[in-house]
């Protein structure tokens, strides 16, 4: 299989307008985002695939939270870091070939938006909770269950630029055996001893000024 995306290239930056949070125009300010899902393509599904999963994590999330986004204190690139889930979709039909961008996510709501259920052209799949769940369950303003796609926002005082990884699995069921309310570790789970195939697509983000680049925009379209 592969997975392909107009709305950013293979290795190169996501634009602004697919994340949580973003740069103002003097490049200092942070605030948030379009949030928009990037636009996703695939081909060469496998013979007998049932079903297929996309997720997104973040593996460059620090695991040591208590210098994040302090003014005057910077993560150092070498700090321990772990995975961020930022998205879980499932069930999806193997006759689906791609994803619009902003289809299933267009701007942050306070307090996350609704599911698991939702509609894909017509067509009815799953999404799980993602980690912004637990980042903002303090939060009285913004804490709930945050279903989706929610879009990168890491750390302005980070020395690491973080990367996305996007990535799809083609299994041999059709549906999988998830509780009402799941993560991203529950899917994991849950298409062990599944997997046909599988591909995926990293893009990188960075709010901190000192790192930032002006993101290209992938050419690839599908063959």
């Amino acid at each position: 299989m592969k997975l392909s995306s107009d709305s950013f290239r293979d290795g190169g930056a996501i634009p602004a307008q697919n994340a949580f949070a973003a740069l103002d125009a003097s490049g200092r300010q942070v605030g948030l985002a379009a949030n928009r899902n990037p636009q996703l393509a695939w081909r060469d599904v496998p013979a007998g695939t049932e079903s297929l999963v996309l997720l997104c994590m973040d593996g460059d999330a620090p695991q040591d939270e208590s210098d994040v986004n302090r003014a005057g204190r910077m993560l150092p690139a070498s700090l321990p870091r772990g995975d961020f889930f930022h998205w879980s979709l499932v069930d999806i039909p193997p006759g689906l070939q791609a994803i619009a961008e902003g289809a299933l996510a267009d701007g942050v709501t306070a307090r996350g938006k609704p599911g698991p259920d939702v509609l894909l052209d017509g067509m009815p799949l799953r999404q799980g909770v993602n980690d912004y769940s637990a980042w903002f369950s303090a939060d009285p303003a913004m804490a709930g269950d945050y279903y989706g796609y929610d879009g990168p926002c890491p750390p302005f005082n980070d020395e690491r630029v973080h990367h996305y990884i996007f990535r799809i699995y083609a299994l041999d069921i059709p549906r999988l055996t998830l509780g009402a309310r799941f993560g991203c570790a529950d899917v994991l789970n849950a298409i062990y001893g599944h997997i046909i195939d599988e591909a995926q697509l990293i893009g990188t983000y960075t709010l901190n000024p000192a790192l930032a680049v002006k993101p290209r925009r992938s050419r690839k379209k599908i063959a």
